[in-house]
């Protein structure tokens, strides 16, 4: 190992770099982001910053910011990829499980996580101005569908997302 150090240095930048976004700064540096989870069919994505608002369908990048952050703290300020499926002053109604945004189905809230924990839908509502209810593609998508996400607020947002593959 000693006369072969170059091979692991790599290894160890990545890992450090790692460590570095998921305990000390988790905000995107760069436009180009990777995901790696199941809730989008997309893994590779390219983030336009700027002040435009997101509209209905847009994919967009955030810091998560729920009330689920006390059970899961290591989710506090993780940057989320999701799309927008509501918008201010469309009408939130839930259906036993199943979670309508302005009469339209969006998504059937599990009743458990993956670690048994319990999962209450959002409650019905209006969104208020400044918030986006936003939701994966997955059935297995931590969204606003659960109220410990939550509707995310337009100060989270850090920039829309143009997925490339």
């Amino acid at each position: 190992m000693r006369l072969r150090w170059y091979l692991y240095a790599p290894v160890f930048a990545i890992w450090a770099f790692a460590y570095a976004r998921l305990f000390i700064d988790s905000t995107p540096r760069f436009p180009l982001l990777f995901n790696w989870t199941p809730s989008l069919p997309y893994h590779v994505a390219w983030m336009q910053g700027g002040a435009a608002a997101p509209q209905r369908g847009d994919f967009i990048v955030f810091r998560f910011d729920g009330p689920g952050q006390t059970r899961y703290p290591g989710l506090r300020g993780q940057p989320f990829f999701k799309r927008v499926r509501g918008l201010p002053g469309d009408v939130v109604t839930v259906q036993g499980r199943m979670v309508h945004v302005n009469g339209e189905a969006v998504g059937l809230a599990k009743s458990h996580a993956f670690d048994r924990h319990p999962l209450a839908p959002i409650g019905s509502l209006v969104i208020p101005p400044d918030h986006f209810y936003v939701q994966g593609t997955a059935a297995d998508s931590f969204d606003s569908r659960y109220s410990d996400s939550g509707l995310v607020r337009s100060g989270q947002v850090l920039g829309i997302v143009v997925p490339l593959f």
